[in-house]
């Protein structure tokens, strides 16, 4: 759940952006058929099962529109849902839940969505020292939503955005002139709390990374053969992950490793969502 200083500060903005976005002037399918304030209630009702995430936004939605609007929530975030399952009631100006439908959904199933692929990846991997993170493959101006459904799905977060740690990737590498060369000017730019981790793509570039002095070692793109000979290399010298197309298809492969960390973008960018739909509207009595 977000407190309220983000809720306020970081949420509510991005809510309203999207409402913007739906409601340019009026909602004029509404107003057609309700020109006056009416108190209703609708039912929130799950189509499918899977990982309920993103319930305090949903509502956010219609709190937002309408500050008097009242839900009795039957479920929170992180609990398994089930197809048919009745999740809220929601009690308030018809035309406010008319017109906030399409914007509380669409965060509520894609939110959820994330949280259900996470979990069934997270699951894979139950048990072991591995630990899952997502990556910055995020849909724009959602990430903090995202990010959010990663962690009630079981996952971890990897930084947020490009302020939140140094990670040399392939074109930083480049720019810089190899891999000790970009090492030596993070360490000597950025803050001594900073952790410095390098993308690495060969063995030679893993033996750099590790005379350089990385603190972690991202392996992207390598055979289970070359991870566990970059293993061997790194002898616990730098914390390690491995990144590359990763999915709940092929993450089994990485457990017998001992990788430190697996980051998959498949996360947040290929999840489906989860269907959840607003039902039996009516008047309230």
């Amino acid at each position: 759940m977000f407190d309220t200083v983000t809720l306020k500060l970081n949420v509510d903005p991005l809510i309203m952006s999207a409402l913007r976005e739906d409601i340019s002037s009026e909602d004029v399918s509404t107003n057609s058929v309700m020109p006056k304030a009416q108190v209703g209630l609708v039912e929130l009702i799950c189509k499918e099962d899977g990982i309920i995430c993103g319930l305090q936004v949903f509502a956010r939605v219609f709190e937002l529109l309408d500050a008097e609007t009242e839900i009795e929530f039957f479920a929170e975030d992180g609990q398994e849902v089930k197809k048919g399952q009745k999740l809220a009631v929601v009690k308030g100006d018809i035309r406010v839940l008319l017109c906030g439908e399409r914007t509380a959904l669409n965060y509520l199933q894609r939110m959820s969505g994330i949280a259900t692929y996470t979990h069934s990846v997270a699951e894979l991997i139950k048990g072991t020292s591995l630990k899952l993170l997502d990556t910055r493959k995020t849909t724009p101006n959602n990430r903090i939503f995202e990010k959010y459904a990663v962690r009630v799905g079981g996952g971890n977060n990897h930084r947020y955005n490009l302020s939140d740690g140094v990670l040399l990737k392939d074109n930083h590498i480049g720019a810089a002139g190899g891999v000790s060369q970009a090492v030596k000017a993070a360490k000597a730019y950025a803050p001594f709390v900073r952790k410095i981790e390098v993308e690495v793509e060969n063995l030679d570039m893993v033996k750099e990374a590790v005379e350089a002095g990385a603190d972690i070692i991202m392996l992207d793109n390598m055979t289970h053969e070359e991870m566990a000979k970059a293993i061997e290399i790194i002898g616990g010298r730098a914390e390690t992950e491995c990144s590359g197309n990763v999915t709940k298809e092929n993450i089994s492969r990485l457990v017998d490793l001992g990788i430190d960390y697996v980051s998959s973008g498949a996360l947040t960018h290929s999840a489906p969502i989860l269907d959840i739909s607003l039902k039996n509207l009516r008047p309230a009595d």
